[in-house]
């Protein structure tokens, strides 16, 4: 897997997690803006073919919990 890859895993695992930050309601509007956030910046990241901005966006997409 290379880097462009491991950030797509990532945004594609986040965003199954933000189905249950926008289930929980209003309680999960700060998580829902972080979650947001970080999938863009990935997005940004690989748009722009900066590999030390999508070495910061993977690390960063990895540290996003539920």
């Amino acid at each position: 897997m290379n880097l462009i890859e491991g950030i797509q895993e990532e945004m594609n695992r986040v965003r199954e997690l933000r189905k249950q930050y926008v289930a929980i309601g209003t309680s999960g509007a700060f998580g829902l803006i972080v979650i947001d956030a970080e999938i863009k910046q990935g997005e940004k990241a690989i748009a722009s073919n900066d590999v030390v901005e999508m070495l910061k966006s993977y690390t960063n997409l990895q540290k996003v919990t539920g």
